[in-house]
C-alpha cells in the first residue's frame, strides 16, 4: 500500500490537503482535510476496470460553492432538529434554521466546511488518515467544547473503516456521520434508479412535511420500504406511497437497524457486477437517493441532477432530541463519542 500527500490551497489561514491511498489490490480512496471528505473511491468491475464510485469535485472551489455535503462529515448531529431548537437540562439552544426553518447537517458552517488538522498511520495491510478538530462552546449554538476525532482507515481488503468520535466538557447532542453520496455504475455512467439494496431493517421513520421524524415507526413490511429480501431503488421513485411522494419521489428517510452477524446494509449494481457491503454500530441509516440533487452544476464533467447518487447515512436518529421512545444522541459530560462504520468493496459474477 502507499499514500502520497498534496497541499492544494488555503483556507482560513490553513492548509488544504489531499490524501490518495492505493491499495495492493488497486483500490484508490482520495480524501480531503476540508469537511473530512472523501473526493473518490475508484473500485473495479466485474472485468477489472476500476472506475469512481462516489460524486465529487476536483476543486476546492466546488464544494464551497456546490456542494450538497458530498463525502463529508456531517455535524454536530447530523440530519434534521425541529425548529432549530435544543433543550438540554431546562436550557434552550438556538441552532442554526439553515432548512425550512429547521436544522439540518450541523448548521450553516459545520463539520463539512471545516478544514481539519491531518496526520497519516501506517501498518502491516492498512493506512489511516486521522483527522482532529476542536469544536468551541456554541458553535453554530451548540452547548460544550468538542475534541473530534474522524479516523478513515483504508485496508488491503478492500475496505473502509470511517471511525467518528468526540469528547465535550459539558453535557450535549452529538451525531456525526459520513455523506458519501454512492453510484456504483462507475464515473457517473448511469444513475442509481437500477441499483438494488438490502437493508436489515423492519421499521422506517414517517416524515413531517419538512421531513422531521413524527415519532412514529412505520413497518416495512407489504410497502416499497422493504428491503429485508432486496429491492431497486426505481421502486420507491415511482411509487405513489404519500411517504415517498412527500421526499421527492424517492427516500429520505431513517431506517431502525436490526441487530446482524453479517452486514446490515447492502448495495449493488447488477450491470456493473460491484457490491457494497456496510457494518456500523449506529442504531440506524438515513437512506437518501438524491431526490433534491440540482442539475445547475457538473460534476467532472457530467451535469448532476435527481438520482444520480445516493447516500447511505449510519447515525443516531434525527432529531432523537424530541423524541424519548428512540436511542438518544445525548453525551454526557467526558462520555467518549464513538461511530464505527465499515465499507467494503467487491462484486458479484
Amino acid at each position: 500500500m502507499q499514500v502520497t500527500e498534496a497541499w492544494l490551497e488555503e483556507l482560513d489561514g490553513k492548509r488544504i490537503i489531499e490524501h490518495k491511498i492505493v491499495t495492493d489490490a488497486g483500490m484508490e480512496v482520495t480524501t480531503l482535510n476540508y469537511g473530512c471528505t472523501i473526493t473518490s473511491i475508484f473500485v473495479p468491475d466485474r472485468h477489472g476496470k476500476s472506475e469512481n464510485v462516489v460524486l465529487g469535485f476536483d476543486t476546492v472551489a466546488e464544494y464551497e460553492k456546490h456542494s450538497p455535503y458530498f463525502g463529508s462529515v456531517v455535524g454536530r448531529h447530523a440530519g434534521r432538529i425541529k425548529d432549530g431548537l435544543l433543550t438540554i437540562d431546562g436550557e434552550t439552544y438556538k441552532l442554526a434554521q439553515n432548512n425550512l426553518g429547521n436544522h439540518l447537517h450541523g448548521g450553516i458552517k459545520g463539520l463539512d466546511k471545516v478544514v481539519w488538522d491531518v496526520s497519516v498511520t501506517e501498518e502491516d495491510g492498512s493506512i489511516s488518515i486521522r483527522y482532529s478538530h476542536v469544536s468551541d462552546h456554541l458553535n453554530e449554538g451548540y452547548p460544550g467544547t468538542v475534541e473530534l476525532l474522524v479516523i478513515y482507515t483504508v485496508t488491503n481488503n478492500n475496505e473502509i473503516i470511517l471511525t467518528l468520535e468526540g469528547e465535550s466538557d459539558r453535557r450535549t447532542v452529538l451525531n456525526l456521520t459520513n455523506h458519501t453520496y454512492f453510484n456504483l455504475s462507475g464515473d457517473l455512467k448511469r444513475t442509481i434508479e437500477s441499483h438494488r439494496l438490502t437493508l436489515n431493517s423492519g421499521q422506517f421513520l414517517e416524515l413531517d412535511e419538512s421531513l422531521i421524524p413524527t415519532g412514529h415507526a412505520m413497518d416495512v413490511e407489504g410497502t416499497v420500504f422493504d428491503f429485508r429480501n432486496g429491492r431497486v431503488i426505481q421502486d420507491g421513485i415511482t411509487s405513489e406511497h404519500p411517504q415517498n411522494v412527500l421526499a421527492g419521489n424517492g427516500y429520505d428517510h431513517p431506517f431502525l437497524l436490526e441487530a446482524s452477524d453479517g452486514a446490515d446494509i447492502v448495495l449493488q449494481d447488477d450491470e456493473s457486477g460491484r457490491r457494497l457491503s456496510i457494518e456500523t454500530n449506529q442504531p440506524s441509516v438515513v437512506l437518501y437517493t438524491g431526490n433534491a440533487l440540482g442539475d445547475d452544476f457538473s460534476i467532472r464533467g457530467r451535469q448532476s441532477g435527481e438520482y444520480l447518487g445516493m447516500c447511505l447515512e449510519t447515525q443516531g436518529i434525527p432529531d432523537a432530541i424530541n423524541h424519548p421512545q428512540f436511542p438518544t444522541t445525548l453525551v454526557e459530560k467526558g462520555e467518549r463519542y464513538k461511530s464505527v462504520t465499515k465499507l467494503r468493496f467487491s462484486t458479484i459474477e
